[in-house]
């Protein structure tokens, strides 16, 4: 069985209103508590002047005491419009002087004066009176036991009287209340009922924040979250729509080249042609690897992976040397002199080791790959300032112009007249892993005059 959705207005009203119904029901059980004692108080005065009344009739006879009530005081005393009433006079040996045989024997003690309480006579609920009087203002004048029952018609109407009294004017002020309460949390909740319908309408395209003016300060943090969750999305959207863009432009132009070479290889009969054109498919592969390996790297690294990296204690000088030494045969391989300068003692900072590997790969890669052949490729670690240290990686290639050191970060941003083969992606995502890790990445002209240095500052771990 579904459950029922929680609203938060029924939950206000019912909070607000349900305290008032059970007030009005503990009131109207007091009131007419209060008016049942207050109806008693009354009638019971009453009921004890009819008890005296009777006992004023009785007379002795000698010395034995006798009820002489006549027909016309019978009636005056016991005849009533709304009930009927009871009576019984018993001497003090216990001889029957007069009324309803069958009326219950008292439940009160024999030296009582009066008592008043309720009990059952020929079936129906009755109030009773019994008192012990003198039948005189003698001293010595014998006490006689009276009873007196009457119904409860009359006391019970005037107890609802007096409930409906005391409980139709908080009645009508609850529902007023009601009202007042309901047209207030309708009021009061217009703001989310504005805020719901403009989010809403929007359309699935739309991720601008959402206008905060007239929202109430106890949803706006909520609003604020949801502006925060809607600009990672569009940061998010922006990034894959300008990824696959970006993949799109670039992959065209390979898998068109790989196309063009498999064809021109179904083409050609003689062995040799066939083996250079699968040759420059291989090259042709290779870079298309290449190609889709840094556009995943791209990807992956994202300004929006902070939230998912966990960056870790790591000594970045023994880092740096365990990646220089990977690439020692290539450089051989090219010729290139490839020198290592420790800093001589370890260097912490918090970073992702998978993803520093990668900056600092794509680094050397590029001081390789432009150095001119018989060049130089130093790399250098070292303290800079007292919060911060150096990580430079020098080369002997073509000195880049002032004007494209800044643009030299950009994606697919390659320099005119460059010879090797290259997405322009590289130092892209050297640029996007040392954001992550809140370094700083600068470019200058070597010491020697000859290539360049590419540093960059990584934040010291705190002690």
């Amino acid at each position: 069985m579904r459950r029922p959705e929680p609203r938060l207005q029924r939950k206000l009203l019912a909070w607000l209103l349900g305290p008032l119904a059970v007030l009005l029901v503990l009131d109207t059980g007091a009131a007419y508590w209060n008016s049942q004692r207050f109806s008693n108080l009354a009638y019971d005065r009453a009921l004890y002047e009819i008890g005296r009344e009777i006992v004023l009739h009785v007379k002795l006879d000698g010395t034995r005491p006798r009820l002489d009530l006549s027909e016309t005081a019978d009636k005056i005393l016991l005849q009533d419009s709304d009930d009927r009433l009871f009576y019984r006079v018993v001497s003090e040996d216990g001889t029957l002087l007069g009324g309803d045989v069958d009326m219950p024997s008292p439940r009160v003690a024999e030296t009582v004066k009066s008592r008043f309480y309720g009990d059952v006579l020929r079936g129906e609920p009755v109030r009773m009176m019994v008192a012990r009087m003198p039948i005189s203002a003698d001293a010595a004048a014998p006490l006689v036991l009276v009873q007196v029952a009457e119904t409860l018609n009359k006391r019970t109407r005037f107890a609802w009287e007096m409930v409906a009294n005391v409980v139709l004017p908080q009645l009508l002020l609850i529902v007023m209340a009601t009202a007042v309460v309901w047209f207030g949390v309708s009021r009061g909740l217009e703001p989310l009922q504005r805020l719901r319908r403009a989010v809403s309408d929007r359309s699935h395209l739309d991720l601008s924040p959402i206008d905060t003016q007239d929202v109430p300060g106890e949803v706006r943090p909520l609003v604020d979250e949801v502006n925060e969750l809607m600009a990672r999305l569009g940061r998010t959207f922006d990034f894959q729509n300008r990824f696959v863009a970006d993949a799109a432009h670039q992959l065209k132009t390979p898998v068109s080249g790989l196309k063009a070479q498999i064809e021109l290889a179904l083409r050609e009969s003689d062995a040799e042609r066939v083996r250079h054109s699968l040759a420059q498919l291989y090259i042709s592969a290779d870079r298309l690897s290449r190609l889709v390996r840094q556009l995943l790297s791209l990807a992956r690294n994202e300004p929006g992976a902070l939230d998912f990296m966990q960056l870790q204690p790591l000594d970045l000088n023994a880092h740096v040397l365990e990646i220089s030494m990977d690439w020692v045969p290539e450089a051989i391989k090219r010729n290139i002199d490839l020198g290592f300068e420790g800093a001589g003692h370890p260097l912490m900072i918090d970073a992702d080791r998978d993803r520093l590997r990668e900056l600092i790969n794509n680094l050397i890669d590029n001081a390789i790959r432009y150095s001119q052949e018989g060049g130089r490729v130093t790399v250098r670690l070292g303290q800079s300032g007292g919060d911060q240290c150096r990580l430079a990686i020098s080369d002997d290639g073509p000195s880049i112009p002032v004007q494209e050191r800044t643009r030299i970060f950009e994606r697919f941003h390659r320099l005119l007249g460059t010879q090797e083969d290259g997405s322009g992606l590289g130092l892209a995502i050297v640029s996007e892993i040392a954001t992550l890790h809140g370094a700083r990445i600068t470019l200058e002209e070597d010491t020697d005059g000859v290539g360049n240095t590419f540093s960059v500052f990584f934040p010291l771990r705190a002690v």
